[in-house]
């Protein structure tokens, strides 16, 4: 029988990337599956204290093991920013279209557009926590390219690519990503643990 984890997210682009990315042995729970409709403020300044804090809600309140992900786009003339803001960019509501344009309004005439993708995921399991982190270097294009992909992908390239996130196929994108790269070092670290 499958081992029951639960992603303390109901977004279903990050569930489908993560249940693809994790394969058969795990099956990946949402918060509306376990019957959490709580909102979970993300009150950290870094993503590693936003992904603990989901985390523990989690694991506390509902006693499974559990993961989670906080993740930011950190581009170098903005000296980070938005980072830790990344979802809300552009104000409380996240929404993905206004943080794209504020992005792009703010290097609009910069010749520096590099940037990079961090995610860091925070896992709770049998009552310990562990940290994974994946990056992924790339730089922001003048516009917004493809229809695939949520968030920033349509204005992220990835190094050694000449398309966006965006114009890239799911499995593409999850070979590189920097989610990818997190939950394989989560993958790593729970295939031991069976062990």
């Amino acid at each position: 029988m499958k081992k029951e984890i639960v992603f303390a997210t109901n977004n279903e682009h990050k569930l489908q990337e993560v249940a693809r990315i994790l394969g058969d042995e795990f099956r990946v729970l949402s918060l509306a599956d376990i019957g959490c409709n709580d909102d979970i403020a993300e009150t950290a300044p870094t993503l590693e204290g936003n992904a603990l804090i989901k985390a523990r809600f989690v694991y506390e309140k509902y006693g499974k093991n559990c993961f989670s992900d906080d993740t930011g786009l950190e581009v170098e003339a903005l000296h980070g920013a938005p980072g830790v803001y990344s979802a809300r960019y552009a104000g409380e509501e996240k929404n993905p279209e206004a943080n794209m344009n504020k992005l792009l309004a703010e290097l609009q005439g910069e010749t520096n557009r590099h940037a990079h993708f961090r995610t860091v995921i925070a896992l709770m399991i049998d009552n310990e926590e562990h940290l994974f982190e994946g990056e992924v270097r790339g730089s922001i294009l003048e516009e917004k390219r493809g229809n695939e992909g949520f968030g920033y992908d349509p204005i992220f390239c990835p190094e050694g690519y000449d398309r966006s996130f965006a114009e890239l196929s799911a499995d593409e994108k999850n070979s590189i990503s920097h989610r990818a790269r997190a939950v394989e070092k989560m993958c790593r670290f729970l295939k031991e643990m069976k062990k």
